[in-house]
């Protein structure tokens, strides 16, 4: 385990229960449960006020209902999680390019590159929470240690709405006490077997003779056990897939009849887009803008740049260029507008040895607005130039 990795794990609170009850007021409070009310239905999710009777995710509806009649069952509007998790995965975007998602409202962030940046890991930690319950409305629990494993740990260990810090000194300490269940993998099965040798705690592993667990476990799970029970977890935090685009759409309410308010909009997704690109040391070819109608009719049009750029005003100026050809000749009421980079390059392949000074204060003016927004979010700053 290197102590020089800082690593996050993030866990929305109750994620599809939290959401029902952002979404309506009348159920804040009151046990909720997310999941099949039909003779074999499962809970999908149980609110914190459900949980104090025993509820929980993957039970039962009728054993749920057992123990807490009283509870709501709602059957849950999983477009509507989406939408969110979509929402807090952008915020992931802003911290790190190095994102590991478990599942739709839980994954790891390897933010060891984004401390220059963003600040200390703490800091960081900090910053996405309140982002996260300011811009969708619910909460996360985030653990912050050396690895994976660890941040797991330390997620659960203040929930909800709660942070936990694992520091390499504190591990001995912080893990010593907890029982050997919290390791994945150790059932019930599995737990009472270790009990029956005298196993219960991390501590009582680690003082287990080496040989003797390899003979009552097996040599492969004696040693796993005894890694994570000294903390030591050197799993790197895998991207579930490179990116090939990086963009930004939003749906209107109603059509909008302005051109100059649809720029307005597209010029704050190039803003976005640009700094994501260069959050992930990427430089885009191309530039893609969508047009959605009233009628639901979707039209795309695309460029490529004259040469690989991260900068907000080259990409904002294709998009522009792009979003006006298609105005001047054709303009009709617009419901949703998009814009994407794509075709990206390596960052290092792409340095411009003949970049002229107005280049280079381009370059600063882009990394100023970024940090600004790293510290205040997507709006602590704006542009002109509709």
């Amino acid at each position: 385990m290197s102590p020089d990795r800082h690593i996050l794990h993030v866990d929305m609170d109750a994620f599809f229960a939290s959401v029902e009850q952002l979404d309506r007021p009348e159920l804040r409070g009151k046990p909720v449960l997310v999941g099949g009310t039909g003779p074999r239905g499962v809970i999908s999710a149980a609110s914190y006020e459900a949980r104090v009777f025993g509820c929980r995710s993957a039970q039962p509806t009728a054993v749920a209902r057992r123990l807490c009649p009283q509870a709501i069952v709602v059957h849950g509007n999983y477009a509507r999680y989406r939408e969110i998790s979509q929402q807090v995965f952008a915020l992931f975007q802003d911290v790190t390019p190095i994102i590991q998602p478990l599942s739709i409202d839980e994954a790891f962030l390897d933010v060891t590159g984004s401390i220059a940046l963003l600040g200390d890991p703490v800091t960081i930690a900090t910053n996405l929470r309140r982002r996260i319950h300011q811009t969708t409305g619910v909460t996360a629990s985030v653990g912050v240690a050396p690895n994976k494993f660890l941040a797991k740990l330390a997620s659960d260990m203040n929930k909800p709405d709660g942070m936990m810090v694992i520091r390499p000194d504190d591990i001995e300490r912080v893990l010593a006490p907890l029982p050997v269940s919290r390791i994945f993998g150790v059932g019930p099965v599995a737990e009472k077997r270790l009990a029956g040798i005298g196993i219960r705690t991390f501590s009582d592993l680690r003082r287990m003779d080496a040989d003797v667990l390899a003979r009552r476990i097996g040599q492969d799970e004696a040693d796993r056990y005894k890694r994570l029970a000294w903390g030591i977890d050197d799993r790197p935090v895998v991207p579930d897939r490179e990116a090939k685009s990086i963009g930004q759409e939003e749906t209107f309410g109603h059509d909008l009849t302005d051109a100059d308010a649809v720029r307005t909009v597209l010029l704050g997704q190039a803003e976005e887009v640009s700094r994501r690109v260069r959050r992930h040391g990427l430089f885009a070819r191309g530039v893609v803008v969508k047009i959605r109608f009233g009628d639901f009719q979707t039209i795309t049009r695309r460029t490529t740049l004259a040469k690989p750029s991260d900068a907000t005003a080259e990409l904002w100026e294709a998009a522009r260029t792009l979003f006006d050809d298609w105005a001047g000749k054709s303009f009709q009421p617009v419901r949703l507008i998009g814009m994407s980079a794509t075709d990206f390059g390596n960052a290092d392949a792409q340095l411009d040895l003949f970049a002229t000074g107005i280049d280079e204060k381009r370059r600063r003016l882009d990394a100023a607005v970024d940090r600004i927004k790293a510290k205040f979010g997507s709006k602590g700053v704006r542009r002109s130039g509709v």
